[in-house]
């Protein structure tokens, strides 16, 4: 018995030490990114600064007094929490179709929606800059990136929470209608509170989707509506003259991303916990 013990102990550190290997490794980057946002410029590309430096704010103070960081930031959330809205909005009354009152096309159309992920998106990118300039006059809007990273995001949205929806017992929804509650009555009193959890889920993976966006930002704006994307495009520069700059741009768009995911995380597991006590 004392060797099984040993053994269990033995097996339970050496996952906990792969666990923190493994979380430490993917985090490295962004405490890279971090590290080098507090260097100079010039020091930025020098070996012998490479860990010990004298740190200073120039990056920070220059990205919000010269480059205007604060516009940026609104436009990516303006963008990144009506594009999220929107695509809730559409993806759950399609994934409650498609989850209780499935037809014999519902596996081809969900197929369908995971197939448009696999279109190049510089295929249209030319044809939606020539409409969206020259006809329809909605270039370097907000409603262009967010019609846009809604469209981008849907599948991915049907998907998940199709999947959610389905784990939910079809008896309730039948109960419900029993009772006399119509279909909107069963969204949101019935199915919104039993998946709020993989709601959740989806809507903070599809708001961060959003955020990050690089290449439809990039390219639908020019000054109006453009995003931190556009902003950390900006400063970048293949001879690395802007390390530092660039680290410090990239820092702070994604620092808001780190504490919204914490936040909802810290959230989830709350509410989930309770929900289990209850």
């Amino acid at each position: 018995m004392a060797i099984v013990a040993e053994s269990n102990r033995y097996g339970r550190a050496s996952r906990a030490i792969l666990a923190w290997g493994v979380g430490l490794m993917f985090f490295f980057p962004i405490f890279w990114m971090i590290l080098t946002s507090f260097k100079t410029d010039a020091d930025a590309v020098k070996p012998e600064f490479l860990l010990f430096f004298t740190p200073t704010l120039e990056n920070y103070i220059n990205m919000t007094e010269n480059y205007d960081y604060w516009r940026f930031a609104a436009n990516s959330v303006i963008t990144s929490v009506f594009a999220t809205g929107f695509t809730l909005a559409v993806g759950i009354p399609a994934a409650y179709a498609m989850a209780f009152n499935p037809s014999k096309h519902t596996k081809d159309v969900l197929m369908w929606m995971l197939s448009t992920k696999m279109l190049p998106a510089a295929a249209v990118l030319y044809p939606m800059t020539f409409l969206t300039k020259n006809f329809l006059g909605i270039f370097d809007t907000h409603f262009l990136l967010i019609l846009v990273l809604s469209l981008i995001n849907l599948p991915i949205v049907v998907w998940m929470l199709f999947t959610y929806f389905k784990e939910i017992p079809r008896e309730i929804i039948e109960a419900g209608k029993m009772d006399g509650v119509n279909t909107w009555g069963e969204v949101r009193e019935i199915l919104i509170p039993l998946a709020w959890g993989g709601i959740a889920s989806t809507a903070l993976l599809c708001f961060i989707f959003c955020w990050n966006e690089a290449y439809w930002t990039v390219r639908l704006t020019t000054t109006e509506a453009a995003t931190l994307s556009k902003l950390i495009e900006g400063n970048r520069a293949p001879e690395g003259l802007f390390f530092g700059r660039l680290s410090a741009v990239s820092a702070a768009a994604v620092g808001p991303i780190i504490v919204l995911g914490w936040f909802c995380q810290k959230q989830l597991v709350q509410g989930l916990t309770f929900g289990a006590v209850k």
